[in-house]
């Protein structure tokens, strides 16, 4: 056997090299840009309130119990309406008997081993029972609209959340901005004091105390920054993301803070909500609902009705038939004078067993009946569930009153907390501007030395402290306004 081998050349080998090096950096680099471009394209990513709440309402969890529970009051409602079918059922058996016993289709002995089968087919149908299935047909029907409604209602109760969590992050983003500018602009002062310092203009104590000042505001850097994590943290969880890595939201522009054209009253948005919500609507289709049960529970009071049939057959092996007959004289005694007495017997030399059709045809068994079931006494259960339905379905009104009372309590509290909110946003606006005016004007009183750090550090922290009350005004009435449209039936948004 002869193997050829081909050498390559010192140079041929080096350009293999090269090749192989430019095509492996051509892969990391393509790699890289890969994972460069996904990884901007999930940083870039900003998700929108409505995006968010579609994300949250697609991907809850107990959403999706909620309509589970949807599926299962479906498929309760299409049992209750098969069981107004009759009811069919057949039995069939096949077995071996052995000892003596007596045979149910000849009716005699047989000791030996016998096989046995039996057909059997029953049906019965409810002709009346009180109209106790019809109630039951629609008090099915009444809890699965229900379960709808309370799904919708989880959905808004999340969506709420949802936009309370966004709202609470811009927010945290707002606030963090701010306490970065208030620290950029100690951070100049504290250059600005250490020039006059210096200089011999200012004395050291001044710049102990922007230094202090300088250093509190990067806590509140750190506070607010922590602040935002939370915020966007309980956000994600809302939405059921793993993680706030690469999740980022839309700033949207929230318009002017100023009440609307038509304002309406707390009484005229309860009118409009209470007509609407699926609260309201799933308590007062439950109070249907109990009527049903209640008819269903007085239903018993009354006698029932039924219609049954049934056909049955069998096939035994002891059922035979002789073949071949014959006949001959047995002696059955003798005469006085000793002459003896026979008679004639008939048999057969072999039996066989009846056909198992024949069988079947001649065993058959037909039954029709009507049964009429009239209640007596039955320990007062009957008294007793219709007392039960009766609470409940007085549990169901109260229930709905308290869902009626509870929505018109958020009405009022929201219609309050907006007005509130925007007073006290149109306050600080002004404070602002006075708080802003006077730092100006002590920022430059103190460049020159005319006055102290403890007067300009005064000034700053009341500019501070209008800022916060004016972000924190804004997203209220912005939050509060946002919930009096969602029970107007308006979409959940930010922008007005």
């Amino acid at each position: 056997m002869i193997v050829k081998t081909k050498i390559l050349a010192p140079d041929i080998i080096l350009l293999n090299k090269q090749q192989m090096r430019i095509r492996i950096t051509f892969v990391f680099l393509l790699a890289f840009l890969l994972l460069a471009f996904t990884g901007k394209s999930q940083t870039e990513k900003k998700w929108s309130l409505e995006e968010c709440i579609n994300y949250a309402l697609e991907h809850n969890i107990n959403i999706k119990k909620q309509l589970l529970n949807v599926e299962y009051q479906n498929e309760a409602l299409l049992q209750s309406k098969l069981g107004m079918l009759p009811n069919i059922n057949g039995f069939i058996s096949h077995g071996y008997n052995w000892g003596q016993r007596i045979d149910p289709f000849t009716n005699e002995f047989a000791s030996d081993r016998v096989r046995s089968n039996n057909l059997y087919l029953s049906a019965d149908l409810n002709l009346f029972s009180g109209l106790q299935q019809t109630y039951m047909i629609r008090r099915n029907l009444l809890n699965k609209q229900a379960s709808l409604y309370d799904a919708e209602a989880y959905m808004d109760e999340i969506s709420i959340s949802v936009a309370t969590a966004y709202l609470q992050v811009l927010y945290s983003k707002e606030f963090v901005q701010i306490a970065k500018d208030q620290l950029d602009i100690s951070n100049q002062q504290v250059d600005r004091t250490s020039k006059l310092v210096e200089a011999g203009t200012l004395a050291k104590g001044d710049l102990l105390t922007i230094e202090a000042q300088a250093a509190s505001e990067q806590l509140s850097v750190v506070d607010a920054e922590n602040n935002l994590s939370i915020a966007m943290l309980t956000l994600t969880q809302l939405l059921e993301l793993p993680s706030t890595q690469g999740f980022d939201i839309e700033i949207p522009e929230l318009g002017l803070i100023e009440a609307p054209d038509n304002v309406m009253s707390p009484e005229d948005i309860y009118s409009t909500a209470v007509e609407n919500r699926p609260e309201i609507k799933s308590a007062e289709t439950m109070v249907e609902s109990s009527k049903r049960s209640l008819g269903i529970a007085r239903g018993t009071y009354y006698p029932s009705l039924s219609l049954s049939g049934s056909w049955g057959s069998g096939y035994s092996g002891a059922n035979k038939f002789g073949s071949n007959p014959f006949t001959q004289q047995v002696q059955i005694g003798e005469t006085e004078n000793g002459v003896p007495v026979f008679t004639e017997t008939t048999g057969y030399q072999s039996y066989d067993s009846k056909a198992f059709g024949d069988q079947l045809r001649d065993n058959r068994n037909e039954s029709v009946s009507l049964s009429l079931r009239i209640p007596i006494f039955n320990g007062w259960s009957s008294r007793s569930s219709v007392a039960q339905a009766k609470i409940g379905m007085e549990n169901a009104n109260l229930d709905l009153q308290l869902k009626k009372n509870n929505l018109y309590k958020i009405i009022q509290q929201a219609y309050n907390d907006a007005a509130s909110a925007l007073n006290k946003h149109k306050a600080s606006q002004l404070k602002v501007g006075a708080t802003k005016e006077n730092f100006t004007y002590s920022e430059k009183k103190y460049s020159v030395g005319l006055i102290n750090s403890m007067d300009y550090n005064n000034a700053k922290k009341e500019y501070n402290r209008a800022l916060s009350e004016q972000i924190q005004a804004k997203y209220e009435f912005v939050f509060k306004m946002t919930v009096i449209d969602f029970y107007l039936g308006k979409p959940l948004t930010l922008t007005r």
